[in-house]
């Protein structure tokens, strides 16, 4: 994979299709590459250029040490996105790489044209504060959990009910967590903690779309409803039978949602 250099570290990223750009930003301890399972596949059958990267702190992207802001990671794919000369791109984003892509439309909307916005929030509520607390507990303690366990708790977390109630699915995710167990982002963990950010949307200039997904627990719809209410110019949509991983557990689904945003705009 090729590399940018922006913002002190570099970058590995991979583009794919033609067309017009469409940045596709992935959230805390996953690489880029799980776009290409379903997303980027079908964003250049539809005529349009993808564009995946490795957020710092996800080989062979550069792992700095300590923790990362929210502010640097969006340092970081503006950099991208100026130095591949993109912009102004379509940009889509998951989780913490959809508030990377909220903070690029507040400071930047020169360079997007528009942005849709997964699995987002523009704040923490008493549950996820103590979610996130209790991972940053588990991480200084420097306790290394079984996959088997560490397996568990992500599928449980992550998925939605529908998934984890058929056998056959649920036994698939289940090993593909265990092989990967341990492949984590400590860094990543800090860059989720920039505060309410509700009043600052409010001056988000380009069009959005904000994709709930009705089982997560991570981003739960009534703070993606949040963002979608402080953007003047966001739509809401929200996804049945799907958790955090919506866009891997309905993809066809999200494809619909993504793609037919992106054309009016």
């Amino acid at each position: 994979m090729p590399f940018v250099s922006t913002n002190g570290v570099r970058l590995s990223y991979q583009r794919s299709g033609q067309g017009e750009p469409v940045l596709l930003i992935m959230g805390s301890g996953a690489g880029g590459r799980v776009w290409t399972m379903h997303q980027t596949p079908a964003l250049n059958k539809a005529g349009y250029e993808t564009i995946v990267f490795d957020n710092r702190g996800i080989a062979p992207s550069d792992v700095p040490p300590g923790t990362y802001s929210l502010a640097e990671m969006t340092a970081d794919t503006l950099g991208l996105i100026e130095a591949l000369g993109v912009g102004p791109c379509h940009i889509v984003g998951t989780s913490l790489g959809a508030m990377i892509a909220q903070e690029i439309a507040l400071a930047r909307p020169d360079l997007v044209r528009c942005a849709v916005l997964m699995a987002t929030r523009a704040r923490s509520d008493a549950t996820r504060r103590m979610m996130q607390a209790a991972d940053r507990a588990l991480t200084e303690s420097g306790i290394t959990l079984p996959p088997k366990y560490e397996a568990v708790r992500t599928v449980v977390e992550m998925l939605s009910p529908a998934t984890l109630n058929d056998d056959a699915v649920a036994s698939s995710w289940l090993e593909i967590f265990e092989l990967t167990a341990g492949e984590t982002a400590p860094g990543q963990q800090g860059a989720d903690a920039a505060g309410d950010r509700r009043e600052a949307l409010r001056r988000v200039s380009v069009p959005c779309r904000a994709i709930a997904f009705a089982d997560d627990l991570i981003c739960p719809p009534h703070l993606v409803a949040e963002v979608a209410d402080a953007i003047p110019d966001c739509d809401f949509l929200e996804i049945p039978r799907c958790g955090h991983l919506g866009n891997l557990e309905q993809p066809e689904t999200v494809n619909t949602a993504v793609i037919e945003f992106l054309d009016k705009h």
